[in-house]
């Protein structure tokens, strides 16, 4: 069963804790069954790859490793502060997500 998500690809997200507490990046790519995200330049991670074909290099390698959703912040593009999530039901029934500081759409 996929879990919910309160980020979603694309958004603008900041980092609540670990080494790059602070630091802002954009989601690449979300997992809601394992409940993490990946974001881009944060969560620098080094891994140690073996040539595999006759001529390909060997070497480090470095890419994003995946983090907890719950260490991640929304950032509301409006008004440009860390803001938690809210729904908001039209009366049409669409659903749409909003920030709780500004009462912006997300």
């Amino acid at each position: 069963m996929a879990n919910k998500m309160h980020v979603k690809t694309g958004d603008t997200v900041v980092m609540l804790s670990g080494r790059d507490a602070g630091k802002q990046g954009k989601v690449m790519a979300v997992s809601p069954s394992e409940g993490k995200v990946i974001v881009e330049k944060l969560n620098m991670v080094t891994k140690h790859v073996k040539p595999r074909k006759m001529g390909e290099e060997g070497g480090k390698v470095t890419g994003e490793g995946a983090v907890y959703a719950s260490k991640v912040q929304v950032v509301c593009p409006s008004c440009k502060k860390p803001t938690r999530v809210g729904h908001k039901i039209a009366a049409d029934g669409t659903k749409t997500r909003i920030c709780k500081k500004c009462g912006k759409e997300l």
